[in-house]
């Protein structure tokens, strides 16, 4: 065996045992196509739902920073910090080396996204829109990571606490819900967001699903003609405050409202319930006990 034969089958030895990874090809939330050459190692997460979902998908010793509120699971707190949703730090962008960025389009700026393709990292959009989305973005993160197994028991633990909920909550007698995002001015949400979602999960209505704006405003002499049967809104921390928040408070001046005769205010985690991460079946559940109880609070002989 002559020596330049001996290299040759030391290089072909070498290259048998180095690990062959094909092509990774998965869809991002706008539809676009993101392809990796191998499992992402070094990835940066764009939004807090975002952070949640990455770890759940099995890839937070995968993860070299997050933008501000990756406050969950708590080791996502010690991650480097990128900047907000308000505003990015691309220098720290590209001094962590990422080999995917996932990003929030509607939570990042169109400029900074524009700056963002410029680094020619792969960029994976993540926008789910329905309850059932959480679980395909779990997958598809496990693919792109390399954390397949995780992600689709993470996904297949997820589907069944949705599961539940609907064969518990989606066919008792409805309630109309006026969901709260903001007092001043007073903000609702459409039937085309996530939550909308989780109120009909609960058997609940959406009195505004059918406004154009993803988030419209609206006035309290809308919410008095709609007369919801309950009031909903985020809150941090505490879910069942011992007296309702100001900002429900302030519907008690119109007592007539069957929300306030019923005393049907309620408040759930804001972190649960607007993220769209696995927690929001969290954040589902303790929204359909909530309608469950507004549903008790029934005069006698109410629909």
């Amino acid at each position: 065996m002559t020596a330049l034969t001996r290299v040759l089958l030391a290089l072909s030895l070498c290259a048998a045992t180095l690990p062959a990874y094909a092509a990774i090809t998965v869809t991002d939330d706008t539809g676009a196509t993101v392809t990796l050459p191998a499992p992402a190692q070094r990835v940066i997460s764009l939004a807090p739902h975002v952070t949640e979902l990455l770890y759940a998908a099995g890839g937070g010793a995968k993860m070299v920073g997050a933008v501000s509120y990756s406050d969950y699971p708590p080791e996502a707190k010690q991650l480097p910090r990128v900047g907000d949703n308000k505003a990015l730090d691309l220098e720290r962008i590209v001094a962590l080396k990422p080999d995917l960025i996932v990003v929030w389009r509607h939570g990042n700026a169109q400029r900074q996204l524009d700056r963002l393709r410029e680094l020619h990292v792969p960029l994976f959009f993540s926008e789910p829109h329905r309850l059932d989305d959480v679980a395909v973005s779990l997958t598809k993160l496990g693919q792109l990571l390399g954390t397949s197994s995780t992600a689709d028991a993470a996904a297949a633990a997820y589907r069944r606490d949705i599961a539940t909920l609907r064969t518990q909550y989606t066919s008792r007698p409805p309630v109309s819900v006026f969901y709260q995002v903001w007092d001043q001015p007073l903000m609702t949400l459409n039937g085309d967001h996530m939550i909308s979602d989780v109120i009909a999960l609960c058997g609940g209505r959406n009195v505004f699903a059918k406004l154009e704006p993803l988030v419209p405003t609206v006035s309290t002499e809308a919410v008095l003609a709609a007369n919801p049967e309950a009031i909903v809104t985020a809150a941090p921390g505490a879910t069942k405050p011992d007296t309702p928040l100001p900002q429900l408070a302030t519907w008690r001046a119109w007592p007539s409202l069957t929300a306030v005769a019923n005393n049907n205010l309620f408040a759930v985690d804001g972190d649960l319930i607007n993220r769209p991460a696995p927690r929001i079946a969290q954040g589902a559940k303790q929204l359909c006990e909530d309608l469950e109880a507004a549903r008790s609070h029934r005069k006698p002989g109410a629909k």
